[in-house]
């Protein structure tokens, strides 16, 4: 028995892995559980089929063809339950845009009077744009945070007519569409994927939410031919240097036990 365990447990491991590993390329972003986390819920998944088939069918063996069915087939289960569960509580999950304008600015919390729209000058200007990018950057290379856009600093709601009015298309599904591929041109397809982004109607005026989360790898800004490691640093937003960037990316993405087992870095 002992030997049978011994050879089985890797295997399970190894079973559990290729599970999780599917399930993230099937899922793609929607899915923002990691891939050790998915790994245990697949593992789980082959315990539960092991304890099914040893309850239910008296003189089964580890090897028997229905325990191994049995294992499998409860570890996909499992695990398309907590991935279509996690997938669906990422695009349904509601953002409390007025909580957030009650609490104001803060190292989890950004306001932006407008994406697109020079509000000094009058007119379309891409620096907006920049400011925008290094913002949501910021947010994944730190701790995460939320980035509300048609809010100025004082958390006055001024809404998004202006942005909206630069699009071919004045409403939010071209802004979300629009601030997607603005995203992934500034920091790449992988990045632009990560943020939840939400709309929300405050006293008549509608507010962009950009619910960022903690990147696992550095994500950097293309500015001027080159790339930038912006991060927040209290209420602000700043760019590291050379030397200050490889020792913030060195302490801050220090592959935990699950990445090395995993060979993530």
């Amino acid at each position: 028995m002992l030997v049978e365990v011994a050879g089985a447990l890797p295997l399970a491991l190894l079973l559990s892995f290729m599970i999780a590993w599917v399930l993230r390329r099937l899922f793609g972003a929607r899915l923002s559980l990691p891939l050790s986390v998915m790994t245990i819920v697949s593992l789980l998944g082959v315990s539960l089929g092991l304890f099914l088939a040893g309850w239910f069918f008296v003189g089964l063996r580890l090897w028997m063809p229905t325990a191994l069915l049995l294992a499998v087939g409860s570890s996909l289960g499992l695990s398309f339950l907590v991935a279509g569960i996690a997938a669906l509580l990422r695009r349904d999950g509601a953002i409390d845009v007025a909580a957030l304008l009650e609490r104001g600015e803060s190292d989890r919390v950004e306001f932006k009077e407008t994406a697109r729209w020079n509000v000094r000058d009058d007119k379309k200007d891409a620096r907006m744009e920049q400011v925008v990018a290094k913002t949501v950057a910021a947010f994944l290379n730190s701790s995460g945070g939320t980035l509300l856009i048609g809010v100025d600093d004082a958390g006055r709601v001024h809404g998004l007519d202006r942005d909206f009015a630069t699009l071919r298309t004045p409403d939010a599904d071209r802004f979300e569409l629009w601030l997607r591929d603005m995203l992934a041109t500034s920091l790449g397809k992988n990045a632009a994927a990560m943020p939840r982004i939400r709309f929300a109607e405050i006293d008549g005026a509608t507010v962009c939410a950009v619910r960022c989360p903690r990147a696992p790898e550095p994500v950097f800004v293309a500015q001027g031919g080159g790339t930038e490691l912006w991060v927040r640093v209290g209420n602000s937003t700043r760019a590291f240097g050379v030397d200050e960037a490889v020792t913030y990316v060195a302490r801050h993405f220090r592959p935990n036990l699950a990445d090395l087992l995993l060979g993530r870095r």
